[in-house]
């Protein structure tokens, strides 16, 4: 985890400078393990994002928008009640470790003056978020709670007295003098990054092998020296916060001399943050939600893969029922050369230009005749099953493309989007639908495509799931305005709110009908683009499923900044 106590000294730096006397207006908790806050300081509102997440915890202001659901958490409410309104005093790090605390002043009920702490704890699974009483000490609440069974070094529980982590007897690297550092490191027993990671407090890995790195396997004096250079950037809050894309991404807030590959650096640590982690959250969440669902798709996706190969097989036996009716038709030319009892007779093939002789096989328990009437019912069957055959084996195809769509749109669906995916399963037979005990039926919710703002200002619309590409498509859209879709890619009906678009916006439009499709990793991805008008959908079509002509195509390569960029401003 590239997270660590420098990242934490940089981002509590940047935010003591961008927050310092702010004031709380709102308070959100969008998910169990994220709160939003919305801060007004120096004449802006400003988004700050506290996480616990067991994956991604973190906190930083953010651009992203996130969705908060209908009724609070009673953490959130409790938040609401103790600190809205107030005024953060000071934002503070505990030594070099991932605790950091906010201080923060208002007045309660009556009027007095009140005095909390808000502490949040980036340690992995483990991290939390609590409020604490700052003058007697006690846990107002978590967001997370940890009993007395499940820690016996702590409890976090509300009521209890806030405890610090277990101390890990760690030096702190910014105040470590180089005499310290010449003493706790021996080069005999080798692994330096090792034994810098077990030595100071909140040094990852990668900031351990950064140093390793500079030292280049030399001296003490050298490892003293790239110990003593970073130490000098952390206490000067010199940072340059970067993502390095090497063969996964990984950020910092120093310049890595290790990571020589592509990388991008970033104005502020906020932004940098903001930037690596933006929806990687959301994407888990719905990767848990949707784990059940993606399963199902896949299994059903191979079931018609399967039904494909045995159906291709048995078309393989029926392109033999020219042979049977052969068989049947020189036989009954041939039936008094033939006698009850025979298990063969050979006759002359007069279909043959060769005229050769063939042997047919009879069956010995059979007439002449029977024996032929039995080569045309197989001839007939055959010729029947062949034409059923083929449709089936059509009819596994479209439904592969349908479940290839459906896979897709999990992989881009925000939370929101997946429940919408299961209702039309359940509409389509798929999975059962919820029988639900002498109540109303809720009513049918709208549709929430995904808005995007073209460079021009321009609204382009991006379906997420098949109800809302058809909400889009069939409903929203006028007929003069512009569609688009990846050509003969499963993807997103994308629509430009504009009937006469300028080539930029024709462009922007393209690249997020390529990022939400299957080929968003890929290089000139062809994309389609008509007037709705020219869109149709069959009967008894696949939901989602539409028909087009009068298309013109423009080829793009997929952009993932460009999502960002185009979002709505709050």
């Amino acid at each position: 985890m590239t997270f660590d106590g420098i990242v934490t000294r940089a981002i509590t730096h940047e935010l003591q400078e961008d927050l310092k006397s702010g004031r709380i207006m709102k308070i959100y908790q969008p998910t169990n393990t994220e709160l939003v806050f919305t801060i007004r300081s120096q004449g802006k509102n400003k988004t700050l994002l506290l996480s616990a997440h067991p994956s991604y915890s973190r906190f930083h202001l953010t651009d992203d928008s996130y969705q908060n659901p209908s009724e609070p958490s009673m953490f959130c409410m409790l938040l609401r009640k103790h600190l809205t309104g107030s005024f953060i005093t000071n934002i503070e790090q505990y030594e070099n470790e991932r605790i950091v605390t906010f201080h923060i002043k208002g007045k309660n009920e009556i009027g007095d003056e009140t005095e909390k702490t808000l502490v949040i704890e980036v340690m992995g699974k483990h991290s939390n978020i609590l409020l604490i009483d700052h003058e007697k000490g006690h846990i107002l609440d978590s967001i997370k709670h940890v009993p007395p069974a499940q820690n016996r070094h702590r409890t976090i529980l509300p009521g209890q007295a806030y405890v610090l982590p277990p101390d890990q007897d760690k030096l702190n690297p910014v105040t470590t003098d180089t005499d310290t550092f010449r003493k706790k490191m021996d080069l005999n027993a080798g692994k330096l990054d090792q034994q810098i990671v077990q030595t100071f407090m909140g040094v990852s890995p990668l900031l351990a092998k950064e140093i390793v790195y500079r030292a280049h396997l030399g001296t003490l004096e050298t490892y003293q020296k790239a110990f003593t250079d970073i130490q000098t950037t952390v206490q000067a809050h010199a940072y340059q916060p970067t993502i390095f894309k090497e063969d996964k991404e990984y950020f910092y807030v120093l310049p890595l001399s290790q990571l020589k590959n592509d990388h991008e650096v970033f104005p502020s640590v906020s932004v940098m943050l903001d930037a690596f982690y933006s929806g990687k959250a959301e994407r888990d969440l719905v990767k848990q939600q949707a784990g059940d669902l993606l399963r199902f798709l896949k299994n059903e996706r191979e079931k018609n893969i399967r039904k494909i190969k045995k159906q291709e097989q048995t078309l393989k036996k029926a392109e033999k029922a020219p042979m049977y009716q052969r068989n049947g038709e020189l036989l009954t030319a041939n039936m008094h050369a033939v006698k009850l009892g025979d298990k063969n007779t050979t006759v002359i093939d007069y279909y043959d230009p060769d005229q050769k002789e063939i042997t047919i096989e009879l069956n010995p328990n059979k007439t002449p005749s029977e024996n032929a009437q039995s080569y045309f019912k197989t001839y007939q069957k055959l010729k029947k099953s062949k034409q059923m055959v083929i449709l089936e084996i059509e009819k596994a195809k479209l439904e592969i493309i349908y479940l290839d769509e459906l896979i897709q749109q999990i992989g881009e669906a925000r939370v929101q989007d997946i429940e919408e995916i299961r209702e039309e399963l359940r509409e389509q037979g798929y999975l059962k639908t919820k029988t639900k005990h002498r109540k109303k039926p809720k009513k049918a919710k709208k549709p929430e495509p995904e808005a995007f703002v073209a460079s021009n200002g321009t609204t382009i619309l991006v379906g997420k799931n098949n109800k809302q590409n058809e909400y889009v498509t069939m409903r929203l859209a006028a007929r003069n305005e512009i569609w688009l879709h990846t050509k003969d890619i499963p993807g997103s009906h994308v629509v430009i709110r504009d009937p006469d678009p300028d080539q930029e916006t024709l462009v922007e439009a393209a690249q997020l009908a390529a990022l939400f499709s299957k080929a968003k990793a890929s290089s000139s991805v062809p994309v389609d683009y008509t007037q709705i008008k020219h869109v149709k959908k069959p009967n008894g079509a696949k939901p989602g499923y539409v028909t087009y002509d009068n298309q013109k195509t423009l080829f793009v390569t997929p952009n993932s900044a460009l999502i960002k960029q185009l979002k709505p401003k709050k």
